[in-house]
């Protein structure tokens, strides 16, 4: 029986003024022609403030008891993080390569670095970069002042930054090695369980630090923005939100607080002809990066700040909260899903399948697993035949813990399309992961086999960014340590 519709952004007369103030606000021209992602990311503000509609809660943004605090919450919702470690291979292949080798020669005798991931969300990425940094510096990284600045919009995803858990879902292009390598399995905090979280070791969580900041504050002035003399800035997938104006401005402002010789990355998509009046394109192998221009005045660095709070000349003010425990707190295990309501889709035409990808992703890396898969699952039921989102049915099943579920999941996605690499990858790693090596390394011959038939630098279908090339020697070792194990 189909459910009936809800009442959509059409049917509230006063969506279209709020809809002009929210972008006017926020820069986030993205949704501009995406009325109903915004409407719902709304209508989820509606309900935790208890306000009908839009003319409502207009009213509540513009009252000045509640209206600071809950734009900084609605800034948080609208802006979809998405983020898992090491994400897009190719840009961390180039740091790990050219850029960050380069800044370790030229910092030779001060020995000291400061990096700015800007729009981190929960912070797989500036703990990516620490990762890299302890393994480039090695024994000389006690000698190193790093200063490694994560800053993002939302207060949500700075806590979960700052306590460091994560699901399977954030590890989920990285080998069963380096799961061993970097985290720990388990919550940080005794006595608080969290089905198959893995918690990242200290000596890597100590290498960052996280602040509060819009990037809006780079060119409308509402706050100081961060002082200059960044080594390396990245800003990947955050320019997408902002209008072709708010972009330039935004990379001006983060050109300015480069060293001369600092590298800026970028999201792939997000490159624009205008960056050249400020910045200078460099093509390395898969990416590109930017440097300013070679007659650029130099500029000497400041000192490095004793903390991380002090690079950022004011802090942004944060909403009045209660007085809390210091411990990391973790967001609430999400309820079983057979408790949940039934997905709203009751078949009928199939959706836009990318589109619906692109939602699940954005669910998923921001921490939702259990909606992104009530997603998948909705999305199944209208379009059975997409082996991709069979594979995501299994990623997220796993990642709740509901490993049968993932398995057939998985097996769904293969017997749609035999030669998914990423599918018999992952389900290797399920059926490794429940003892049952046989079926493992069955899965992962077959990952194997496939993932030869493509050329080495192929990027594999929902690999992330992952090449066949990288993922059969993955894959091989993986092999190896089993046989060796048995053995």
């Amino acid at each position: 029986m189909m459910r009936p519709a809800k009442a959509g952004p059409e049917r509230d007369p006063t969506f279209a003024a709020l809809k002009a103030k929210v972008i006017a606000r926020t820069g986030h021209h993205y949704y501009a022609d995406k009325d109903d992602l915004l409407f719902d990311r709304l209508r989820k503000r509606f309900k935790a403030c208890r306000l009908a509609d839009s003319a409502a809660y207009l009213a509540h943004l513009e009252a000045e008891a509640t209206g600071p605090a809950e734009w900084a919450a609605l800034e948080a919702e609208i802006t979809i993080g998405e983020t898992f470690f090491f994400r897009y291979a190719e840009q961390f292949a180039a740091l790990r390569g050219t850029i960050l080798p380069g800044l370790i020669a030229a910092r030779a005798e001060t020995k000291s670095l400061r990096i700015w991931s800007a729009g981190c969300s929960t912070g797989a990425e500036p703990y990516s970069i620490a990762i890299l940094l302890h393994e480039l510096l090695g024994d000389d990284l006690p000698n190193w002042r790093i200063a490694i600045t994560g800053t993002d919009i939302s207060h949500e995803a700075l806590a979960t930054a700052r306590a460091a858990v994560f699901g399977r879902w954030a590890l989920r292009t990285l080998p069963p090695e380096e799961h061993a390598r970097y985290f720990v399995l388990g919550p940080s905090v005794p006595g608080i369980a969290r089905e198959g979280s893995f918690t990242l070791r200290p000596e890597f969580r100590r290498m960052v630090r996280f602040e509060r900041q819009n990037l809006m504050s780079l060119i409308d002035g509402s706050v100081l923005p961060p002082a200059a003399g960044f080594d390396l800035i990245l800003c990947r997938n955050v320019l997408i939100y902002f209008q072709a104006d708010a972009v330039i401005g935004i990379v001006r402002g983060l050109g300015h607080r480069l060293v001369p010789d600092g590298w800026l990355l970028i999201g792939h998509a997000e490159p624009n002809p205008a960056f050249a009046a400020t910045l200078q394109p460099v093509n390395l192998p898969g990416t590109v990066a930017y440097r300013l221009p070679t007659t650029a005045l130099p500029v000497d660095p400041p000192p490095l700040p004793a903390t991380v709070a002090t690079a950022f000349a004011r802090p942004v003010p944060e909403p009045p909260a209660p007085k809390a425990d210091p411990t990391p707190v973790f967001a609430p295990i999400p309820a079983p899903i057979a408790d949940a309501p039934s997905p709203s889709i009751d078949g009928g035409e199939p959706e836009d399948v990318e589109t619906v990808l692109a939602e699940i992703r954005a669910l998923a890396d921001s921490g939702q697993i259990a909606e992104g898969w009530r997603r998948v699952q909705a999305a199944l039921l209208a379009t059975p035949g997409d082996a991709r989102l069979h594979y995501y049915d299994g990623l997220l099943a796993y990642d709740l813990g509901r490993e049968a579920e993932a398995e057939r999941a998985l097996r769904g996605a293969l017997y749609l399309d035999r030669s998914f690499v990423m599918a018999h990858y992952q389900l290797g790693l399920l059926l490794g992961a429940l003892g049952r090596e046989a079926e493992a390394r069955r899965a992962f011959d077959n990952a194997v086999r496939f993932g030869r038939d493509q050329p080495p630098d192929a990027l594999l279908c929902e690999g992330d960014g992952l090449s066949a090339g990288r993922l059969v020697e993955s894959v091989e070792a993986t092999r190896l340590r089993m046989r060796t194990s048995a053995s």
